[in-house]
């Protein structure tokens, strides 16, 4: 079951057993099939990006598409889809939110001679 706090969920490309899920390319169409839910619906050329909200990607090794929340806010049916193409395919579903990397904040050296 998914959280409905969760802000992203990500299909990973590995069955429940463990397997890895084939063909190679499943991530790039289930993408693709999706590019047309957007933000400001479809446009001419649409076609040739991916949605933000469902961008195939690899994670430690493994494929992926992460899929964000706003999707089944704009289209629950498309959402639908989505999910489906999980549960029918038994892939693993995790619930994350991306975080952007964080540059370290620098360190400063000690001051020699202050007390």
């Amino acid at each position: 079951m998914i959280s409905p706090n969760a802000k992203e969920v990500f299909i990973q490309g590995l069955t429940e057993d463990g397997r890895t899920f084939r063909p190679s390319d499943w991530a790039e169409r289930l993408a693709g099939v999706m590019c047309s839910f957007r933000p400001g619906g479809a446009y001419p050329g649409s076609h040739l990006s991916y949605s933000p909200w469902c961008v195939p990607t690899i994670i430690n090794g493994i494929k992926c598409v992460v899929v964000s929340r706003e999707l089944r806010e704009a289209n629950v049916m498309a959402w639908d889809f989505v999910m489906n193409f999980a549960r029918d395919n038994g892939l693993q579903v995790a619930e994350a939110c991306l975080v952007p990397d964080a540059s370290p904040a620098p360190v400063k050296p000690p001051q020699a001679g202050r007390v």
